[in-house]
């Protein structure tokens, strides 16, 4: 796993851009402070006007020793490629970083993008993992 410090930090870097032009986008307009159901709403409506193909919400199996032990959400699929995991709370902590690094294992998905909106500038509140 990675944060940022490799060859892979350009996997997927076309779709990361989109997706981070589009949250800087709803950013800018919205600000901080809200929750994060809002930014998610218009994180999407963003990605609809920019013809980016997403999935909300969607629901992941989890499996334990070869047995489905129930299911999971995801905040945003994109591009079916891309995890976003979005975030409104004042500062992120490693077990953000865990979470989204499970949904990637999970998922058999290599990129995710954890997107923290309760910032003053939203370049201080994303993060790009690789696994």
């Amino acid at each position: 796993m990675t944060t940022e410090n490799t060859e892979k930090t350009y996997l997927f870097k076309d779709i990361t851009d989109k997706i981070i032009g589009a949250a800087i986008e709803a950013h800018k307009i919205l600000g901080p402070g809200l929750l994060e159901g809002i930014y998610e709403a218009a994180l999407i409506r963003e990605f609809a006007l920019r013809n980016i193909k997403y999935e909300q919400q969607k629901e992941i199996a989890l499996t334990y020793k070869n047995s489905n032990i129930g299911n999971h959400r995801i905040d945003l699929l994109v591009e079916n490629e891309i995890i976003v995991e979005l975030k409104s709370v004042e500062e992120l902590h490693p077990i953000n970083d865990a979470q989204l690094i499970t949904y990637l294992k999970t998922t058999g998905k290599r990129v995710g993008l954890l997107i923290n909106f309760n910032v003053n500038r939203l370049k201080d509140g994303i993060k790009r993992i690789i696994v």
